[in-house]
């Protein structure tokens, strides 16, 4: 799983990337290669799977060497001289003379196998567990980074709108203000009509300045994730299909989202690696046994007078059988301490389970809501736009008031703005919606790439 992740990481990573994130897609892969959130996840993943490797190497041969050299000096040394005895006449003695140092070369080499211990075997599957869910940790990274990159870029492109939107306001307004003062001026209105267009004007611009902002702030939002300053985006297009999920039960997408959510299987071998450390915890009370071969070699010799050099060798094999008695109670506590863990991480599984429904439901009832609410917005739209007409031809032959004008400017913008947010929003539903079921992939984002002009 992990080398499958990162082939299709470095796959789409080494895809030519334009300078500037013209559409959806460009921007997914310049965050493919410079998001530093889905790094930091890689690189934990690669560093929890190399607890496998090291739970893996205490069941292999352990093989060591070592040789040292030692040199004692002012040490004595002892020499048969026949010399006559002093006190015993026609007798031989014997002599120790300085010797000036001793020099003595050990070599040594040991290998040791496991041949029985409960613990490591179990520790080994804990290992694979934890790195099995990091690699759904990882997966999650990937599906989040789609859902990061579409929302950001989403972002910017409805700020762009309502920077339309509101300088559309703004200009209108500023009409409406420039004509209420000419006939204010000519005598044809009333002061109020002033006041009130340049209060209307007035916000329009504040309007204005403040989408201006949170368009900088979006676009800067967005060269986080890919790290490339962002130009020009491409818009959805108008007739944006509008299909519900399929299949068309949201019981349907609980039931997927439970088999193949990656945060929840990411929990449940949690859960899994928590089982293993409870069995590695009980192997404390139980014996294990070690084979082992020994090797040991030792030179030694004198410097005065020369002497030859003694050289003792020794080989040992044998079994050994380690039987814990007694700990002072630590195996009981670290076995109490990894059941505590378990519950810790069943609860936590639980909970990701309550919320995966949750989310699932809400996108998937987002979604439907959203086709409504789509066509409801575009509908506002035409009506408004037919309303501020027929308003305007009120005004101008007295009908309607210089308010309901000014009125029936806001609401038009209103609606446009309600309307780009609806569409835009309802493209990110079913992604989320994808990503609630731990299905959303590359093809999701080409779909919605394709609806872009």
């Amino acid at each position: 799983m992990r080398l499958k992740l990162l082939t299709l990481a470095l796959a789409l990573a080494a895809i030519s990337l334009p300078s500037h994130g013209e559409d959806l897609l460009s921007a997914y892969r310049q965050a493919l290669a410079n998001d530093p959130v889905l790094s930091q996840a890689d690189a934990t993943r690669l560093a929890t799977g190399e607890g496998v490797n090291q739970a893996r190497a205490l069941l292999l041969p352990q093989v060591s060497a070592s040789l040292s050299l030692d040199q004692t000096n002012g040490g004595t040394g002892s020499s048969t001289a026949v010399v006559p005895d002093p006190n015993n006449p026609g007798q031989s003695i014997t002599v120790t003379t300085q010797t000036g140092h001793t020099r003595t070369r050990n070599i040594d080499g040991q290998i040791s196998q496991t041949v029985l211990d409960f613990s490591k075997f179990d520790n080994l599957k804990a290992a694979h567990s934890a790195a099995d869910a990091q690699d759904e940790i990882y997966r999650a990274a990937l599906q989040d980074l789609f859902v990061r990159v579409t929302e950001a870029y989403f972002s910017v492109l409805n700020d762009e709108d309502q920077l339309t939107y509101a300088k559309a306001n703004e200009d209108a307004f500023k009409r409406q203000y420039d004509q209420a003062s000419q006939q204010f001026k000519v005598g044809l209105a009333a002061i109020t009509n002033v006041y009130q267009a340049k209060a209307f004007y007035e916000n329009a611009r504040t309007q204005t300045i403040t989408a201006q902002n949170t368009l900088a702030n979006d676009k800067e939002a967005l060269k986080v994730i890919t790290g490339k300053p962002i130009s020009h985006l491409k818009k959805l297009r108008d007739d944006l299909p509008m299909q519900p999920p399929v299949p068309a039960d949201p019981n349907a997408w609980v039931k997927q989202a439970l088999q193949t959510n990656p945060n929840l299987l990411a929990q449940k071998d949690n859960v899994e690696t928590a089982e293993h450390n409870i069995s590695a915890a009980r192997a404390g009370h139980l014996p294990t046994i070690t084979a082992g071969v020994s090797y040991s070699k030792s030179t030694g010799w004198f410097q005065r007078p020369l002497s030859f050099p003694n050289r003792p060798h020794s080989v040992t094999m044998g079994l050994t059988l380690n039987v814990p008695l007694f700990a002072g109670g630590g195996t009981q506590s670290r076995v109490r301490q990894s059941i505590y863990q378990r519950d810790a991480a069943t609860d936590s599984m639980e909970l990701q389970r309550r919320q995966v429904i949750q989310n699932t439901l809400n996108y998937y009832r987002s979604v439907i809501a959203g086709i409504s609410q789509v066509q409801s917005g575009k509908a506002s739209v035409e009506s408004g736009q037919k309303a501020l007409e027929a308003t305007r031809a009120g005004f101008e032959v007295g009908t309607q008031t210089f308010t309901e004008v000014l009125l029936a400017i806001q609401t038009l913008t209103q609606s446009e703005s309600n309307y780009s947010q609806t569409r835009h929003q309802f493209i990110l539903n079913k992604l989320l919606l994808k990503q609630a079921a731990g299905t959303a992939g590359l093809k999701d984002i080409e779909a919605i790439n394709a609806l872009l002009q």
